[in-house]
């Protein structure tokens, strides 16, 4: 539990210092997300994807913008929310700029979120979606780098699981390998859509 707390307490302050060195008043004072003077270096921890292969969020996220979210399938409430959005602004963009980003989902929860079950999670929002998981110690240090706490929950007794919760924000990550941008998990579809195209048309 010490450790965990000392996980929380870590994750909490690298995101607070960041967001002080930072501020969405740089990309408009209609940026719902929050940009960093100093970006997160994506993680190159080996995961996997829902088809077996390795995929690093340092090494493979090739695309102009990968937005990435911690979560679990059987999350009952936030990560169903913001899985919505991130589907619902992927639809309102065009296929070109479609075609320029990705949404990752790491699992928090990798004993239960198979590789078929977490792409038949996926599947129901965007079948583009890609879905990882790995062994909780990969997914752990996956998020340390992004400011993401994940909790090493456990099966308990009784039955039903622990998993002591996971930060809730949604990171952006380029084509450098760095991550410069974050939203929180009430941003709007319409919202994630919008800076999506902000953040393009700055990197044209």
């Amino acid at each position: 539990m010490a450790r965990a707390a000392l996980r929380v307490a870590a994750a909490l302050f690298l995101l607070v210092a960041l967001v002080g060195c930072g501020g969405d008043e740089q990309a408009g004072d209609d940026f719902a997300g929050t940009m960093l003077d100093n970006p997160l270096p994506a993680p190159d921890v080996a995961l996997t994807d829902t088809e077996g292969e390795p995929y690093s969020l340092a090494a493979d996220t090739d695309k102009r913008l990968t937005l990435v979210f911690f979560g679990y399938a059987n999350c009952p409430d936030i990560c169903q929310t913001v899985m919505a959005s991130l589907a619902g602004a992927m639809n309102r963009l065009d296929e070109q700029e479609r075609e320029e980003v990705d949404v990752v989902f790491v699992t928090t929860d990798p004993t239960r979120d198979t590789p078929s079950a977490l792409r038949s999670y996926l599947d129901r929002y965007d079948p583009s979606f890609i879905g990882l998981t790995g062994d909780i110690e990969s997914i752990i240090a996956a998020g340390e780098p992004l400011a993401v706490y994940v909790s090493d929950g456990s099966e308990l007794p009784g039955g039903g699981y622990d998993l002591g919760g996971h930060s809730t924000q949604i990171t952006g990550i380029d084509d450098s390998d760095q991550a410069p941008v974050y939203w929180s998990q009430y941003t709007s579809q319409a919202q994630f859509a919008a800076d999506i195209r902000t953040l393009l048309g700055k990197e044209s």
